[in-house]
């Protein structure tokens, strides 16, 4: 039997990890899956991954490590990400996972000159995302947890811009219709991102943000769970 492959590009902090567990526990306590059905990779660890013929769909989690890292694993997997093509698995990419996706195809990935962006942000649909078959069910204006310091600076030649906003260009884009990558975090919720903002608070305040206004920007929604959700009824 074909199973999801959540593939595990890192981990998240151990204070968080206590409390709501890992990466793919994210994802899989989001969109009410069942983990009989779910296998993960960390490739981060492991540097392996399945056959595509036991693969019904892959969700590539986000990483504290960054894309110009060039780690061997990363390209080890942006390799395998091509030859997926050829198998037309739907493919979804968060955060480290959507810059992998874009660099992989032809994208060009690096840090953001507006620095990180963290907290709850909005985000609008383009008309692309409005008619897309995964983004369709946000609506056009939505919420998005965020915390990252790289980004896609370029979109792959065949990539289509689906959802941006005022700070980040390419907050989500698809490629034939099967791949996605979404640069915000649909497997968060508003404790995991406050969190995040408590962990980074020693860098953040060097770096010149306020902390109690990006916990003021949390905010908890349903938008992630929609999106994971739909991803799961598209496999």
């Amino acid at each position: 039997m074909k199973k999801l492959l959540i593939i595990k590009t890192g981990t998240t902090f151990p204070s968080i990890r206590e409390t709501y567990g890992d990466f793919d526990d994210f994802i899989i306590n989001q969109a009410d899956i069942s983990p009989a059905g779910v296998m993960v990779s960390a490739i981060y660890k492991d540097k392996f991954l399945p056959d595509y013929k036991d693969v019904s769909a892959v969700i590539i989690t986000g990483s504290h490590s960054m894309i110009t890292d060039n780690d061997n694993w990363s390209i080890y997997l942006s390799r395998w990400l091509r030859a997926s093509v050829h198998e037309s698995i739907p493919v979804l990419g968060i955060c480290y996972g959507h810059q992998l996706l874009a660099r992989a195809f032809g994208g060009y990935v690096d840090f953001h000159p507006g620095g990180k962006e963290i907290g709850t942000v909005n985000i609008e649909l383009t008309e692309q995302g409005e008619n897309d078959p995964l983004l369709s069910v946000l609506p056009k204006k939505f919420l998005g947890h965020v915390t990252h310091a790289q980004s896609v600076i370029n979109l792959p030649v065949s990539g289509q811009l689906l959802a941006k906003n005022c700070f980040e260009g390419h907050h989500a884009f698809s490629i034939n219709n099967n791949i996605w990558g979404v640069q915000f975090h649909p497997e968060f919720n508003a404790g995991i991102t406050r969190e995040y903002i408590n962990e980074q608070a020693p860098c953040l305040i060097k770096e010149g943000y306020d902390i109690n206004q990006l916990h003021n920007s949390v905010r908890e929604h349903v938008y992630g769970k929609i999106l994971l959700k739909r991803f799961w009824e598209l496999i």
